[in-house]
């Protein structure tokens, strides 16, 4: 497999139109193809455990090969300025706006998400595209008033270089999204690596943006070998930048790679999301009614998702039965089918870790109110399950569970309860209900999250920053934080002026 010859200009790439395309090949330098070792990756359907088909699965010569098309095409892109840039950026915004039904039923294939939560996701890439590339254009500077005569200091901010995108599988167009339209909108170029178990939803992402003119080796979308893959990223001193979504473990390993090469990096990795409802909520119903809804998105594969239920003991009862008739009358199935709720969780690994971490928490004094197995039959799925009793210091509030599973503990007093909430080793996100401003404010500020929803579920937005604190990660996506991510000042001083 050949790339072609680097050179200083750009060029376009393939602009394979979107009906020839199966989403199984790498982009590398403006050019669809197979890896470089021909290896394939078999992808698996959650729903059936049946195969979907091939994709293209390589290894570290597929990720150099990339990594030199960004380092040659970086240059012109970066010249090329943000107005113009903006304009590739939001003619792929009108591409993937275009294409998100055809591409959800894509999604919902290889990930188990169900069809609707699918299509929203493909629904909400334009907005991140939108904002970066209209953000761009208000980077500026600044002059700092010298101390000495005759003299002027300028401070200005330029692209990081290029930027290698390491992306989880629970959101693949969102996570790879949040981070590329960034990235590119700062005049980066960009290696993104996808989870290799949905490869095909960054291949159509990828597409979109090769068809909107993103022109040859400015984006390079790769699959293969996780390790290998990364461990280019870090030897590579051309490439200056990873961010990586996924989870804390792995975060802290690119971080002990990227010590020996300072390798800059971003990092959004695991949640373990607390909620406070307090006793003056206003509705009941509706919080205990939307927190189902919330738990169980995505089949609780989500960093944001709520996980540990801290109840007032006055209301608990109340909440607790309007939970446990929820999740019973919620439909596991095919994700296809859009009368279902619930799909399968990616794989068998993931679905006996939460079988594992519930038999725990039972183990310790637990109680199952709802589900707590999971479904015979063909599939990773797994009940949406319920527990109560003495869960406070058992595994499923320890550790991020990513599953469907709604612990809810009781407490009398918000300073326990708040305590309990930061008493665990992420910050990522964490929620209060209430119908007191002073209380919302006072609770939000004791959290130690770097995103709170109050009377929301749902903490995230293109202008927004995302991102958390402790073990949760490092900097910032989205909003004008997540883009000068990809910017570093420069300072000049002049002398000499008068």
């Amino acid at each position: 497999m050949t790339f072609g010859t680097a050179t200083d200009t750009l060029t376009e790439g393939s602009h394979t139109p979107e009906h020839c395309m199966q989403y199984d090949s790498m982009l590398i330098n403006g050019q669809w193809c197979a890896a470089n070792n021909g290896g394939e990756w078999d992808l698996i359907n959650p729903a059936t455990e049946e195969p979907i088909g091939e994709v293209a699965f390589g290894d570290r010569t597929d990720a150099d090969a990339a990594i030199e098309a960004a380092s040659a095409s970086l240059e012109a892109w970066t010249a090329l300025g943000p107005y113009k840039r903006a304009r590739i950026l939001n003619n792929a915004a009108d591409i993937l706006s275009s294409r998100a039904t055809d591409l959800g039923a894509l999604t919902s294939e290889e990930s188990g998400k169900p069809l609707d939560q699918a299509i929203a996701e493909w629904r909400s890439a334009p907005s991140y595209l939108r904002f970066a590339a209209e953000e761009a254009k208000r980077i500026g500077g600044r002059i700092i008033p010298a101390s000495t005569p005759g003299k002027r200091i300028e401070v200005t901010y330029h692209a990081v270089g290029v930027v290698g995108v390491i992306a989880a599988w629970n959101f693949p167009v969102y996570n790879v999204n949040r981070a590329v339209s960034s990235a590119l909108a700062a005049g980066c170029t960009v290696v993104a690596r996808p989870s290799e178990y949905t490869p095909r939803s960054a291949f159509a992402y990828a597409a979109a943006l090769d068809e909107a003119g993103v022109p040859a080796g400015v984006l390079n979308m790769i699959n293969g070998d996780p390790e290998s893959m990364a461990q280019a990223m870090l030897d590579d001193p051309r490439l200056r930048k990873i961010q990586f979504t996924g989870s804390s473990r792995v975060g802290k390993i690119l971080m002990d790679g990227a010590s020996k090469t300072v390798t800059q990096l971003s990092l959004e990795l695991g949640g373990n999301a607390p909620v406070i409802v307090m006793p003056d909520v206003a509705d009941i119903d509706a919080v205990a009614a939307t927190a189902v809804t919330a738990k169980y998105r995505n089949g609780g594969q989500v960093c944001v998702s709520p996980q540990r239920f801290f109840v007032h003991e006055s209301i608990i009862e109340h909440f607790s039965e309007v939970v446990k008739a929820g999740s019973s009358a919620l439909s596991v199935g095919d994700p296809m089918d859009t009368t279902n709720d619930v799909g399968p969780l990616i794989n068998a690994t993931q679905r006996d870790r939460v079988e594992a971490l519930v038999g725990s928490a039972v183990d310790a004094g637990a109680h199952v109110d709802v589900g707590g197995r999971r479904v015979d039959g063909p599939g990773f799925f797994y009940e949406p399950t319920v527990l109560s009793g003495a869960i406070a210091d058992t595994v499923v509030m320890k550790e991020e569970i990513f599953g469907p599973v709604l612990p809810i503990i009781p407490f009398s007093d918000v300073d326990s309860a708040i305590a309990h909430a930061n008493n665990v080793e992420h910050g990522l996100t964490g929620f209060v209900w209430t119908s007191n401003l002073g209380t919302a404010i006072s609770v939000a500020d004791r959290l130690e999250y770097g995103m709170v929803g109050i009377n929301d579920w749902y903490p995230a937005a293109a202008q927004a920053p995302f991102g958390g604190v402790k073990q949760s990660g490092l900097g910032r996506e989205s909003g004008t934080e997540g883009l000068m991510e990809y910017l570093e000042p420069k300072t000049r001083f002049y002398g000499g002026l008068l």
